[in-house]
């Protein structure tokens, strides 16, 4: 079973992976396997790193895919979500595709060719954003300018899933925290009577 679990999990460099990444990769593999539905989907899919987040409830688990596969991911992600959630004792699952930050002073080889807007840390953290909450969409954004000159982000979100996503509102926050160091509080839009 091991050489096949290293079917699930590709590292760049050929890294070794961790005990909790062989777990996540041999849930995956077990769903493959058992699972009528998402076998065929899951066949030509595998992880690339998995990184959990304690929090103060409970922890999250946070599945980096490459970003070739991530549409792939999509497709089948809220029900890939739930039998995980269950395997793992009801921590929350999120999918992030693995994404590439250039700096600004990235110098290709060809001269002349700007680097691509997809690889801007702010296009990154974008992606991130919306990455985290998926498949709930995200319906509007307010940047809030603090007098002490902090910003805070406030990102409002698609009233019509509040029964699936109400409670994970403090993961998304604290994941997105943990992975760009930016402060974010996901929310749903005031309603009106």
């Amino acid at each position: 079973p091991a050489m096949s679990i290293n079917r699930k999990i590709v590292k760049k460099g050929g890294v070794d992976p961790t005990a909790l990444e062989e777990r996540v990769a041999g849930a995956i593999l077990e769903l493959e396997m058992n699972s009528k539905d998402l076998s065929a989907e899951l066949k030509s899919l595998y992880i690339s790193s998995v990184k959990e987040v304690e929090m103060k409830a409970r922890s999250a688990l946070i599945i980096f895919v490459p970003f070739r596969l991530h549409q792939k991911f999509k497709q089948i992600q809220s029900r890939l979500v739930r039998e995980l959630e269950k395997k793992f004792n009801d921590k929350h699952v999120l999918f992030i595709a693995q994404r590439t930050v250039l700096s600004k002073s990235f110098k290709r080889k060809s001269k002349g060719q700007p680097r691509p807007r997809s690889r801007t840390l702010t296009d990154v953290h974008k992606a991130i954003l919306e990455d985290i909450c998926y498949p709930t969409q995200i319906v509007g954004k307010r940047t809030i300018c603090k007098t002490d000159g902090k910003k805070l982000l406030k990102v409002f979100l698609d009233p019509k899933d509040i029964k699936d996503v109400d409670d994970k509102l403090k993961t998304f926050n604290e994941v997105y925290k943990s992975l760009t160091n930016n402060v974010v509080e996901y929310m749903f839009p005031p309603q009106e009577d």
